[in-house]
């Protein structure tokens, strides 16, 4: 059992106020249900789980010691898909003191981090506009350590434990995030 997307959405936004915080928010939904349909697997339990995997940030005051762990009593008592709480848990290591080891976990872990580098890269061209944005813009600065430093290089090459090569993964990320480009007001 699993709740409604429309539940989903209820619930953040009644947990979440930050505007910045809500777009990541539904860019990793997109992405997330690319990546499903890429992968072959479920996208509507993919895409809740991008939606709803910073529930609690605000919540802890973004504190990784415990980031997820509200999120998931939340979504306990709400009757949430296992699955989807443990991708969700598991995108933030710190808290769960183990390592990520399956194509989900690993998926959102990628999937909700380069959201934030695909944003980064958008905000240096001229007009800030996705449409614009090409894979390989965004590949480079992957490579430029100092570019948008506090997005974890690291998390974003899981997107081979998905089995998806840098510039496959780019490329499916950033084609989900123009769909939504008005909402983002990217």
């Amino acid at each position: 059992m699993s709740i409604t997307r429309e539940n989903a959405v209820g619930l953040l936004n009644q947990y979440i106020k930050n505007d910045r915080m809500l777009n990541h928010c539904y860019a990793t939904e997109s992405v997330m249900r690319a990546l499903a349909h890429r992968l072959g697997r479920e996208e509507e339990k993919w895409a809740l789980a991008g939606l709803l995997h910073d529930l609690d940030v605000e919540l802890v005051n973004a504190d990784l010691t415990i980031h997820g762990l509200e999120t998931e009593k939340i979504l306990k008592e709400k009757g949430m898909d296992p699955e989807i709480i443990d991708a969700i848990v598991m995108h933030n290591e710190t808290v769960s003191n183990k390592k990520r080891h399956t194509e989900f976990q690993h998926a959102l872990a990628a999937g909700e981090t380069i959201t934030g580098l695909i944003i980064a890269t958008t905000m240096v061209y001229p007009d800030k506009k996705l449409a614009r944005v090409k894979p390989k813009s965004v590949v480079k600065r992957m490579k430029e350590k100092a570019f948008a430093a506090s997005v974890s290089r690291e998390n974003i090459m899981e997107c081979e434990k998905a089995g998806l090569s840098l510039d496959e993964f780019v490329e499916i990320c950033l084609d989900a995030m123009r769909k939504i480009s008005e909402k983002l007001g990217l």
